[in-house]
């Protein structure tokens, strides 16, 4: 882990108005202090079984196999290192919240790109995609170290709008991303949890390795809001006045039976789930994160 005094907090970020410099600044800030190998592992495809000795990894033992033969057998699998990694971001109107520096889709729209460039700089191959209730705009996967420019450009023309419709965007990459690689979805999740908790069952089916990062704001987890407002309502026309201390407890209630549904429901699922506040200094985010991910693979 790099030296955590030089990490960046989002309003030293927000002052690279470039998504593209923001994003190399990043990754090499965090890049120099950490072991430079494949920071996402490698992509894998099953080759064969071969029957069970001692001292084999119970991982990778077949429990199917021995069901019906009532033998051990483990799975062998072939390294594919061309790495395909999608980033999927949402661009609906939830997004465009933010009480601080980076409102939801910029702080999205930079771990996007920071992790397209760390991939390309990996020399795998990364493409994105960007939806609110459809798919708005496709990235095709490219290797070559110039596609972030056609990635940062397809994140920086969007921006948030309409509703959210998570599971049927899922659904449709599923169809359209045959070859098993990584799917990274970067979203506030706000919508039908078990919708979107369906599509990301279809994508592991399909023998994607899904990694979520779920951006909120400071004031969605805390709601440390005084005194009468009206809140309203980005994806529809609804709004409430009221006065917000009455409401806090009920609401937290609520947002932490939402939080532990989705945590479930991506441990079920053997899907990454990281939780972000928009507060939080995004390179010392991705340096944790990555390094959880090198210390489970290796």
């Amino acid at each position: 882990m790099p030296d955590s005094k030089r990490f960046l907090h989002p309003e030293a970020i927000k002052r690279i108005a470039r998504l593209d410099l923001r994003a190399r600044h990043i990754v090499e800030g965090f890049l120099s202090g950490m072991h430079r190998s494949p920071y996402f592992g490698q992509s894998v495809e099953f080759l064969q079984h071969r029957e069970y000795v001692p001292g084999d990894d119970l991982r990778h033992v077949d429990w199917k196999v021995w069901a019906r033969q009532d033998r051990l057998y483990v799975k062998q699998f072939e390294e594919d290192t061309n790495l395909r990694c999608t980033m999927v971001v949402d661009v609906s109107k939830s997004m465009q919240y933010g009480n601080g520096d980076l409102n939801k889709y910029e702080y999205a729209a930079t771990i996007a790109s920071s992790l397209s460039y760390l991939v390309l700089q990996q020399q795998d191959a990364v493409g994105c995609i960007t939806f609110d209730e459809k798919v708005r705009m496709r990235i095709p996967i490219r290797s070559k170290r110039n596609h972030i420019h056609s990635i940062i450009e397809s994140l920086n023309v969007e921006t948030p709008k309409d509703k959210t419709d998570v599971y049927e965007v899922l659904r449709a990459i599923t169809e359209t991303v045959p070859r098993r690689g990584m799917i990274v979805l970067v979203s506030d999740l706000l919508g039908d949890v078990d919708g979107i908790m369906k599509g990301l069952k279809l994508l592991r089916q399909r023998g994607h390795d899904v990694l979520v990062f779920h951006v909120m704001d400071d004031d969605e987890i805390d709601f440390e809001f005084n005194g009468p407002m009206r809140f309203d309502g980005l994806e529809s026309e609804d709004f409430l006045n009221c006065n917000p201390r009455a409401l806090r407890e009920g609401y937290l209630e609520a947002l932490h039976q939402f939080l532990d549904n989705v945590r479930r429901q991506c441990a079920q699922n053997v899907v990454d789930y990281a939780l972000i506040r928009t507060s939080d200094p995004l390179d010392a985010v991705l340096a944790k994160y990555l390094s959880s991910r090198m210390s489970v693979r290796h």
